[in-house]
Parts: C-alpha cells; sequence; structure tokens
C-alpha cells in the first residue's frame, strides 16, 4: 500500500507540473500539502483522483477537511472565509483568463462549518468550470 500511495503522489505531482505548468519546486510544494492534508484528514485519495478524473465532488466528511485543509494552508481560506482574491492571484495567467469570472461568481459559499464552506465553495468552482476543475 505504501508503494501504491508513493506512486499515486508522484503521478498526482507529474500531472499537476503539466495541468498548471508548475516547475520542480511548485510541483514538489503541492505534493507535500497533499500528502500532509490528505494524513489531517484522513481522506481516502481515490476520492481526490476520482475527482480529477471527471467525477462529482461527493459530499464525504473527510474530503471536505481535506480541500479545507488544503484551502487554508495554501493561504486560500482563512477565519471560515474563502479569499478569493488570494485563489485568482494564485493562478497561472492562462487558468485565470478562462476561471477567474466564475470564481468571483462563486465567492465564499457558507457551510455548516469550515469544511461544509470550504467543500461547497469548491462545488460551485467544479460546477462553473468542470473542464478546468481539479484538486490538488
Amino acid at each position: 500500500m505504501c508503494v501504491r500511495r508513493q506512486l499515486l503522489l508522484c503521478t498526482t505531482a507529474a500531472l499537476l507540473v503539466a495541468a498548471l505548468c508548475l516547475d520542480e519546486e511548485m510541483a514538489e510544494l503541492a505534493r507535500m500539502l497533499r500528502e500532509s492534508c490528505a494524513e489531517e484528514s484522513g481522506v481516502e485519495l481515490r476520492l481526490v483522483e476520482e475527482v480529477n478524473a471527471g467525477a462529482a465532488l461527493p459530499p464525504d466528511a473527510k474530503l471536505k477537511c481535506y480541500i479545507k485543509c488544503v484551502m487554508e494552508t495554501a493561504g486560500m481560506m482563512s477565519a471560515g472565509a474563502v479569499d478569493v482574491e488570494a485563489v485568482v492571484a494564485m493562478l497561472p495567467d492562462d487558468m485565470r483568463a478562462k476561471t477567474e469570472g466564475s470564481l468571483r461568481a462563486c465567492g465564499s459559499r457558507a457551510g455548516a462549518d469550515d469544511c461544509d464552506t470550504a467543500y461547497r465553495t469548491q462545488l460551485c468552482w467544479q460546477q462553473a468550470n468542470p473542464a478546468d476543475y481539479f484538486l490538488i
């Protein structure tokens, strides 16, 4: 299982490099963020992979908290609200051009708790731009 998990993390890092045109340093940071938040939340990374393959975000409690962890750690969420300006500022120019309008339209979608707020916001983003949506 450990080898499979490591392979999954390496594959994800490679996909992020390709999808976002990330340099190796940024890809390594994304891999570390993913690993840390997966461990903290207890999420099954297969859920993240299914979403990245085109599945709708499932309302899984651990996935919701994984999303919150990623967003907080990356500086995209604080005090229970998503910082849309920070999210937009982090995007590569080509992705920003395609998604900025919908990111701003979604704003921060308040939920029952911080995990649910992160999830609801991401769900809006996914529904607005399914072709460009992914999770780290």
